[in-house]
């Protein structure tokens, strides 16, 4: 998209997340540990469900930070085209991750951490909100999520334009 352009509308912003979510392999994973210190890495993910399922090793600060915090912003892009999703997280052993997710996983990333010699955590992010922008003129009604509910419904329809989401 060119700075020349309108904004997108709900509708397409919808498209293009959802769209940017089955694409894309690596999400950029904010988290924090009990004293607020951020940490910040990349991950691969799949969408399964409605979830964004992530792993990484047990030890790692990510698991350390989500098994206690339980709250977690990815990011997708860059700033002139950006998708931020803050979500719940929950750290699962494979043990107990659905099988379909972590099929979906493996057929995405190439790559299956149940198979794996080392010890791998899942992590299972339920979104809360979802904010897409394209530069600033998207600032207003970028919310594409607000508590867990899409702004868009599976019809098409527009179920709220704007405003800030519940974090």
């Amino acid at each position: 998209m060119k700075t020349g352009e309108p904004p997108r509308g709900m509708e397409q912003r919808t498209r293009d997340v959802l769209a940017r979510l089955a694409r894309e392999t690596d999400v950029w994973v904010a988290s924090a540990d009990a004293g607020g210190t951020p940490y910040l890495v990349p991950l691969w993910f799949v969408r399964h469900d409605e979830c964004l399922w992530l792993a990484t090793r047990p030890a790692a600060p990510t698991a350390r930070n989500l098994r206690t915090g339980r709250r977690v912003r990815l990011a997708l892009g860059d700033t002139l085209d950006v998708v931020l999703v803050d979500g719940d997280a929950e750290c699962l052993a494979s043990a107990e991750v659905p099988a379909a997710a972590a099929d979906a996983f493996v057929e995405k990333t190439g790559w299956d951490p149940r198979k794996d010699t080392k010890e791998y955590v899942w992590i299972r992010v339920r979104p809360r909100s979802v904010e897409a922008r394209n530069g600033e003129r998207e600032m207003p009604g970028r919310w594409v999520m607000r508590d867990g509910r899409w702004a868009v419904a599976a019809g098409g329809t527009v179920v709220e334009e704007a405003g800030p989401a519940v974090r």
